[in-house]
């Protein structure tokens, strides 16, 4: 599949609608450029929907996931713009569960 060796997540809200040609024009200005091999992860101001921006080396891939209940666990009024996660906590993220709590080989670290 996709290699994935960074993950990085914007915490100010992106409009759903984006196609990728907005999407990728979002990563380039929040994040400098669209590096290889990594993805970028951003979510609506209701922070029930996120997208994933994946650039694969070759080309761009863009992933949707829609909670019905509840909200995806995001940063709110951070200073940061930007948070580097690991796999484990992708993984909880995009299931909705909280990434923050989540370390290496998920375990968790906080209650």
């Amino acid at each position: 599949m996709i290699r994935i060796d960074t993950i990085w997540l914007a915490t100010a809200p992106m409009d759903m609608r984006a196609g990728t040609d907005t999407a990728l024009a979002r990563v380039v200005s929040v994040f400098g450029a669209a590096h290889p091999h990594t993805a970028y992860l951003f979510a609506n101001r209701r922070a029930n929907r996120i997208k994933v921006l994946v650039h694969d080396g070759i080309g761009i891939w863009l992933a949707a996931r829609r909670l019905h209940q509840g909200k995806f666990v995001w940063p709110s009024d951070s200073a940061a713009q930007q948070w580097s996660l690991n796999r484990t906590q992708l993984d909880a993220s995009v299931l909705g569960l909280s990434w923050q709590r989540m370390g290496e080989a998920g375990i968790i670290t906080m209650v």
